[in-house]
């Protein structure tokens, strides 16, 4: 359903009502081919297309010579296993049982193999099982159907759980060997910790984990269309101001899946949606919230849509903020065009020729917020960037320079295009494009190093007074010299900036909260849970929130530290606000994008210290395999299954020269 409620954190959220259970009709058949015995689980056959949970499961095993396989098709999941166990437990084997005749009403089947042999000393023998899947239909509102990419390979009845699982059987052993030679260059450097190597490879598990979509091929896209949630919480895809960090596994290891998700943007920025929506930032404040529109045309949307919708057609789901107010997703979007363009070999024109057009519509777009003409977009009102529980006022050093690595990045691109085309209409455009991405690039360089820049780092924002260190104020430098683009700072200065960064956002922070005054601090809060939790305080569902065991992990914790970079504090590593949140929180894909630009700027023991600490905090905390966005020195953490956190990938690029 696409019914869509606001959590008490603003966000939206939808449920989806499983089927878990609904067996009756299922059935499973026993299935042999020389040596390999498969157990296909399916459903009666209705003669009909697919629907999106229509399909088959197989098991399957290749058995060895001199080997005896044995199975038990069809089982009761439902009992205590005695009919599967008591054979095994005897001698190795099952009793070789199988039923075609479907499940009825409430009953449930399930299927076993097993292979029994002699292992002699110091013999080795390998034994594939595989666990094969057909379900070829994705439905996304109810009607909105789209055939997975393998179904251009397997067929789209959903009746090949059997052939894909001896695909599997006949192709391991090559896999195997594909990726340990994939792998084995990276396993192989001294100069890399063996916690680097582990959590670089790790991490890639949100490419399939990440309620991965990968559509069938058609004519306009011929590998088909992909995207990942930005995470299990927050469930809607590829939100682009995530992807700016998290998408560089993606770029290195599946280009061209890479340049359909931003072709999806480019075709998605004209697009108007003028449906409305409440904005959940007011309702975390207590304040009324206007109605906003969806999508504005120029916009560059936040993400792609969400499951529950029709994803890559209805764009910018979230309505955490207004989106169509950021500062940040305009640039980001040119930005990881002409990266992508770059590192994947520079001679994919078509690419720019199919993005050019959004990407001066949404630059135009976002310099109407200019209001002062001074020639760089202005932040103002609710949190309006990546931050978005952290308002930025005025020219900011996080938007502003993306701007101007942007605008670099457009003149660079258009001026490809220019050079490439012999349309004379569309080279008068283009050429009007980049005299005013030139003269607003003129206008607001020098104006935002005059009017951020204090000696030691950029100024949050112009307008604010903060004297916060912000961790990721200059990701904008760090892209222009990845795009090997001019500097949009001073390298000194950039220089500087990045020794301020680290020393209060990490070692400060760190010391800060390893000290009588957090711990005193943390002490209370532990007293005051307690005693909530004592008088039976409940949460907002009316259950009994556990606040003590939180409080005693907070204090666990503090042996544990450091815990990375927070996003920002002031230049003594304490707080400006100790009740703020997305400043003193740690988010694991900007320390990892804080890493890649250290690395960049000559600082690689730096780099490792805050990438190690992280890696840290994820694998010595239960966390792996949900990395988390945000950790806190409180012990907790949010949004598990993160895309940001594949920004590690960003680090091992530049430390190996292929970023």
């Amino acid at each position: 359903s696409p019914d869509v409620k606001v959590r008490d954190d603003g966000s939206p959220v939808y449920d989806y009502q499983p089927r878990m259970g609904e067996s009756a009709g299922n059935v499973n058949r026993l299935y042999t081919h020389d040596r390999q015995v498969g157990v296909v689980m399916g459903r009666e056959s209705t003669g009909q297309s697919p629907a999106e949970g229509d399909g088959e499961w197989a098991i399957a095993v290749e058995c060895p010579i001199g080997a005896t396989a044995f199975y038990h098709a069809r089982w009761n999941p439902s009992g205590d296993g005695a009919e599967l166990w008591q054979p095994f437990a005897t001698n190795g084997s099952l009793n070789n049982s199988q039923n075609p005749n479907p499940a009825h009403e409430g009953e449930q089947l399930a299927g076993a193999i097993a292979v029994r042999l002699t292992v002699q000393p110091g013999e080795t023998v390998q034994l594939p099982f595989v666990l094969s899947w057909d379900f070829p239909v994705m439905e996304f509102a109810q009607g909105v159907e789209y055939f997975k990419r393998y179904t251009d390979f397997f067929g789209r009845d959903g009746n090949n759980a059997w052939a894909i699982a001896q695909t599997a059987l006949e192709q391991c052993a090559t896999w195997q060997q594909q990726i340990q030679t994939w792998q084995s260059p990276i396993l192989q450097r001294d100069d890399l910790p063996a916690w680097f190597k582990m959590a670089l490879f790790n991490e890639l598990y949100d490419l399939t984990d990440g309620g991965t979509l990968w559509s069938a091929a058609t004519e306009h896209d011929p590998i088909g269309q992909f995207a990942v949630l930005e995470c299990i919480d927050y469930r809607w895809y590829e939100s682009l101001d995530v992807r700016l960090y998290g998408s560089f596994a993606l770029l290195m290891l599946f280009p061209e899946l890479e340049k359909s998700v931003m072709r999806a943007f480019a075709r998605a920025i004209p697009a108007q949606d003028d449906r409305t929506r409440v904005i959940g930032y007011y309702y975390t404040i207590g304040e009324e919230s206007p109605q906003a529109l969806r999508k504005v045309a120029g916009a560059t949307p936040h993400d792609l849509g969400a499951p529950n919708e029709h994803v890559w057609e209805k764009t910018n789901y979230t309505s955490y903020q207004d989106c169509n107010q950021w500062k940040d997703l305009s640039c980001d979007f040119v930005l990881q065009v002409y990266r992508d363009f770059i590192y994947t070999g520079s001679t994919d024109l078509e690419f720019l020729q199919e993005c050019w057009d959004a990407i001066a519509q949404t630059l135009h777009y976002l310099k109407s917020f200019d209001y002062n003409y001074d020639g760089i977009p202005e932040n103002g009102g609710a949190p309006d960037q990546t931050f978005d529980d952290w308002k930025l006022d005025g020219i900011s050093a996080y938007c502003g320079g993306l701007w101007l690595a942007a605008l670099q990045a457009a003149i660079a691109i258009g001026r490809i295009l220019a050079e490439t085309t012999s349309n004379i209409r569309r080279l008068t455009k283009i050429s009007r494009d980049i005299g005013d991405f030139q003269l607003w690039l003129d206008q607001s360089q020098s104006l935002f190093h005059d009017t951020l820049w204090n000696g030691q780092y950029y100024r949050i924002d112009s307008n604010s007074g903060s004297d916060i260190v912000m961790t990721d104020q200059l990701c904008g430098q760090f892209y222009a010299r990845l795009l090997k683009l001019p500097d949009i700072v001073p390298y000194d200065c950039a220089k500087t900036a990045l020794n301020t960064v680290y020393d209060a956002c990490f070692v400060k922070f760190n010391q800060y909260l390893q000290s009588g005054d957090f711990v005193g601090q943390q002490f209370t809060t532990v007293q005051q849970a307690r005693a909530a939790e004592q008088q039976g305080e409940e949460d907002a569902n009316g259950e009994k929130t556990d606040k003590r065991a939180i409080a005693d992990s907070s204090v666990t914790l503090m042996s544990q530290l450091p815990i990375g970079a927070a996003n920002g504090v002031r230049p003594n590593g304490k707080p400006e606000n100790p009740n703020s949140t997305h400043p003193l929180e740690v988010w694991t894909g900007i320390n990892f994008g804080l890493a890649a630009f250290l690395v960049q700027m000559g600082m690689k023991d730096e780099a490792m210290a805050i990438t190690q600490a992280v890696v840290h905090q994820i694998y010595e905390n239960g966390l792996q395999f949900r990395t988390p966005e945000a950790i806190t020195a409180t012990g907790t953490f949010r949004a598990s299954h993160y895309l940001r956190a594949m920004a590690i990938w960003a680090v091992y690029g530049v430390l190996s020269g292929k970023l």
